[in-house]
């Protein structure tokens, strides 16, 4: 019994000898390949196809400047869907290019002009004026508000009698003041989901304003003759000066005189008469002639009218200025 129990026991101890070289042997041999299946895309009756956008392109060549026609753009699928690209075409109709664009060329929004250009009306300009605190009410203005233009001339410190101040612009639309822009990006919302208004570093130093084209002359005079003043007006107010009682200021570039036979010219209009232009003299006067004399005359005549003047005798005959060019002087009456 002793002797089996041992044989048993010798018998166990080899088989584990025997496991326990075959187990070595399989670790020492390398893993098996392991089978890759085939991609999904690539199984047989399924076509492979790529991700496309549609995109605005150019039809025809686009030449910088000239608005869109409506038939010039056409929709593309394309693999690519470029930063501020379109994809519907009726936006930009009437757009306009600011680079010359080719034919298939992906419109984007970055090519087209933009910002304040586009809140200009046809036979408007946008002119900026000097501003201050005083001449844009306290800062208070706001781009996008309707302002009355006026103009204070001063004949000179000595005689406050002979300056004159009156309407010069009416109803003029504020397309900035300062940094802020009818264009401008909207306000940013805080976390209450209240509107936050833009806060300004510096004072506004500028007012820029829309004005027809014929009226810029009159405005750049006066801001280089005198001290402009914006008075804020309520939007819903349309009241404006009636231009039929005001005599039209006298052109500085006169048009040849029609030939014989041909019917008479029309009064200056638009960009025909900002191209006349107006002479300082007019703008003052009003177009009235000037009185030229020597200045010794100019000073006597004066001296003359002066104790009339004084004792209430004689009646005035308006509000005059002096103006001494070299050995020359100009009275001008308004």
């Amino acid at each position: 019994m002793i002797n089996l129990t041992k044989i048993v026991a010798a018998v166990l101890v080899l088989l584990a000898l025997a496991l326990g070289g075959y187990a070595w042997m399989l670790s020492r041999q390398p893993p098996p390949p392991v089978a890759v299946a085939p991609p999904a895309a690539a199984a047989p009756g399924r076509a492979s196809q790529a991700q496309t956008y549609p995109v605005v392109v150019a039809a025809k060549p686009l030449p910088a400047g000239l608005p869109i026609p409506p038939d010039a753009l056409r929709i593309e699928r394309l693999t690519i869907n470029p930063v501020g690209a379109f994809q519907d075409t009726a936006p930009l109709a009437g757009r306009v290019p600011v680079i010359d664009l080719f034919e298939g060329t992906p419109l984007a929004e970055g090519q087209l002009v933009s910002g304040l250009a586009l809140r200009i009306n046809e036979g408007e300009r946008a002119v900026a004026v000097k501003a201050d605190e005083t001449m844009g009410v306290g800062h208070k203005v706001r781009p996008g508000d309707f302002v009355d233009v006026f103009v204070m001339l001063k004949s000179d410190g000595k005689e406050i009698d002979r300056s004159q101040a009156r309407l010069l612009l009416s109803r003029k639309r504020v397309l900035a003041y300062g940094s802020a822009s009818v264009d401008g990006q909207p306000s940013k919302i805080d976390k209450n989901g209240a509107a936050q208004q833009p806060q300004r570093t510096e004072p506004a130093k500028t007012a820029v304003l829309a004005v027809p084209v014929d009226e810029i002359n009159r405005l750049t005079l006066a801001e280089n003759s005198g001290q402009l003043l914006l008075a804020l007006r309520n939007p819903t107010d349309m009241s404006e000066p009636d231009p039929k009682l005001f005599a039209q200021l006298p052109p500085a570039l006169q048009p040849p005189a029609p030939k014989s036979g041909e019917a008479r010219r029309l009064p200056l209009e638009g960009l025909d008469r900002a191209q006349a232009g107006v002479t300082t003299a007019d703008f003052v006067t009003g177009g009235k002639p000037l009185a030229i004399a020597p200045r010794g005359a100019a000073i006597a005549a004066a001296q003359a009218q002066a104790p009339a003047a004084r004792t209430g005798n004689a009646p005035r005959a308006g509000l005059q200025v002096e103006v001494i060019r070299g050995d020359r002087s100009e009275t001008i009456n308004y």
